[in-house]
């Protein structure tokens, strides 16, 4: 009775990450985003082909949207230039654990530029795995 209980209260919890994409966290690039007049730097420490966190004291409010430019280290070596969206932010706090920053969806990333950033993430978690 107490395990299927247990098991019960398990099954009812949120997934722990509910990512579709793997990421790479390990990753600093930096970014320059683009509203209107407005420009700013930041640093990616979360990129997926479908988004990328960005490090920063003055994040967007959720629901934002602007212009978004990277640059993708070699092998892909280009500059990824994107519409994307806040989903969610952090401000600076003592407190926090956590850098503040703001969590971006890619709208319109290409799809070839998607890819890339998928196969280099996959290439980077193999060459992980060889490593430990």
């Amino acid at each position: 009775m107490i395990l299927e209980e247990q098991t019960r209260k398990t099954e009812e919890l949120p997934p722990a990450d509910s990512r579709q994409a793997l990421r790479a966290p390990i990753l600093v690039l930096q970014a320059e985003v683009t509203d209107g007049h407005k420009s700013f730097f930041g640093y990616a420490k979360d990129l997926s082909k479908s988004g990328m966190m960005i490090g920063t004291i003055n994040p967007r409010e959720p629901g934002s949207q602007f212009w978004v430019e990277f640059s993708l280290p070699e092998p892909i070596n280009r500059v990824a230039k994107c519409h994307c969206e806040v989903v969610w932010q952090r401000r600076y706090s003592r407190e926090h654990q956590y850098d503040p920053g703001m969590g971006l969806r890619f709208l319109d990333l290409p799809a070839d530029m998607a890819e890339a950033i998928d196969e280099w993430i996959h290439e980077l978690e193999r060459q992980e795995l060889l490593l430990s």
